[in-house]
């Protein structure tokens, strides 16, 4: 009888203790929470109003009870995202637990009207998490308006890339766009390669996100069929009037080696980093100058927040084009190349901070992928009746190394520099006027005023009408992009 009663008291001990036992609560700041992805992305292309769900994995991998202090949307009743935490609705919440090795869900939901040509082409918000003092957020991204959307993938030399839809075909695709919704490159760049062909029909709208970009690799080939009342149009996704004029808001137009030229007629390049970057293949550090021109015609490229036009080694010939306020220049040529810029305005008035280079800038040698210094020549870089003004002293700059030369010329320009300009590199030039070029240079306005030195001061070239299809004076034309 006694075993029986010691044994009874033995398991009621046993049992209450267990019972009592609570499990620990971590406060250790290296008890982390770990999640299935680290954005929640609404790829649908909505065709109505409606609303999609994702889910979200949140892991305790550690061996404590981790209490979340905070799970918060954060934007929170302003935002078009609704969460679920573990079965319970709203966008905050509260010390939510997880015991050790254990998981939760968070059910995440968007409703978007797709037909609200105000909204953004990418939505976003993020989830935040605070536990033990740690804060971590999870991205949340979801389409705002119907558009063809190409999103970043995979990766090609460490570069987040997606290429055209190839549907069953292998080989190289020769792909148009045409202008029923607008075009939006997310996450990375859409990608050329291997003798791809991309042509862009008149009036269409490509909106790249934040370091998004184009990449016409090798033998890729783009060609851009603006014209004058339909110009193609390359911007962020951001459309709301307050961004209008924000620059560097995607990457940049990246252009490598190829078979054919590549064509830009009547687009407009605003608000990236890096409008056009042309160059040979820059993992290849002894690149050859470009056999294939980039053909600029009638653009307008504005307001990067780096350089409008970047070029290394290749061969470039714009006329009648608009490069006109960058952060840094609106033309630097580095390494060697071909360039002919035919009535260009260059006019560099950048407001968004204090600039200390150049509008336009040619430098003979640039540092390669190994990191040895090439040294190029420059064999030509010819500007005949264009405009190279800003507000800078000096606008116009070169630094050449031996053995490569720099062979340049300005032919019945106006310049603004307090340089030396003589020489036979400087024909019949417009040296730092004190006349107003512009219309109104503060509104991007760079048609001529009406006591523009630009009017007839140039020379026929054989180009026969201006920017706005204006008919050109066939005797003395007027400098730059606009005939008077």
């Amino acid at each position: 009888m006694q075993k029986i009663v010691g044994i009874f008291l033995l398991i009621t001990v046993v049992v209450f203790s267990f019972s009592c036992r609570k499990d620990t609560i971590s406060t250790d700041s290296s008890d982390m929470l770990s999640f299935s992805n680290d954005t929640i992305l609404f790829d649908t292309v909505f065709t109505t109003m409606g609303s999609t769900t994702q889910k979200l994995k949140l892991y305790n991998n550690s061996s404590n009870t981790i209490i979340i202090s905070s799970i918060y949307v954060e934007q929170g009743t302003n935002s078009q995202f609704r969460i679920n935490v573990d079965g319970v609705s709203g966008n905050i919440h509260s010390n939510v637990e997880i015991e050790e090795h254990d998981s939760l869900f968070i059910f995440a939901e968007v409703t978007i009207d797709p037909n609200n040509i105000l909204s953004p082409f990418v939505v976003t918000d993020k989830i935040n998490f605070v536990t033990n003092g740690n804060h971590q957020s999870v991205q949340l991204v979801a389409w705002g308006q119907n558009a063809h959307y190409y999103v970043a993938n995979q990766t090609a030399n460490g570069v987040p890339i997606v290429y055209l839809d190839r549907g069953t075909s292998p080989g190289p695709l020769d792909s148009t766009w045409i202008n029923d919704k607008p075009y939006v490159i997310y996450g990375g760049y859409l990608t050329l390669d291997g003798d791809d062909k991309l042509t862009i029909e008149a009036g269409v709208r490509v909106h790249l996100h934040n370091n998004s970009g184009i990449w016409v690799y090798e033998n890729g080939n783009i060609r851009v069929n603006g014209t004058k009342t339909d110009k193609v149009t390359f911007q962020g996704t951001r459309l709301e009037y307050a961004w209008q004029d924000v620059p560097g808001q995607w990457d940049r137009i990246w252009i490598n080696e190829g078979l054919s030229d590549n064509v830009f007629n009547y687009a407009i390049i605003k608000n990236g980093f890096i409008g056009i970057q042309a160059e040979t293949n820059p993992f290849n550090p002894s690149a050859p100058t470009s056999t294939n021109t980039l053909r600029l015609n009638n653009c307008e490229i504005h307001n990067n927040s780096a350089v409008g036009i970047l070029a290394t080694n290749y061969q470039i010939s714009d006329t009648n084009s608009v490069i006109s306020n960058s952060g840094q220049f609106n033309l630097l040529v580095k390494g060697g190349g071909d360039y002919r810029f035919n009535h260009t305005t260059i006019a560099n008035y950048w407001g968004g901070g204090n600039r200390q280079t150049p509008a336009v800038y040619l430098q003979n040698y640039y540092t390669d992928a190994t990191g040895a210094t090439q040294v190029r020549d420059i064999n030509a870089a010819n500007f005949y009746n264009c405009i190279i003004h800003g507000d800078k002293d000096v606008e116009f700059d070169k630094d050449e190394l031996a053995p490569g030369t720099i062979n340049f010329l300005f032919d019945h320009c106006i310049l603004k520099t307090t340089n030396s300009t003589a020489g036979a590199n400087y024909i019949s030039l417009i040296v730092n006027p004190t006349a107003t070029i512009f219309v109104d240079k503060t509104l991007h306005n760079f048609h001529l005023d009406t006591s523009s030195p630009a009017i007839g001061t140039g020379v026929y070239i054989g180009v026969n009408s201006d920017h706005d299809g204006n008919p050109r004076d066939p005797i003395n034309p007027d400098l730059g992009a606009y005939e008077y």
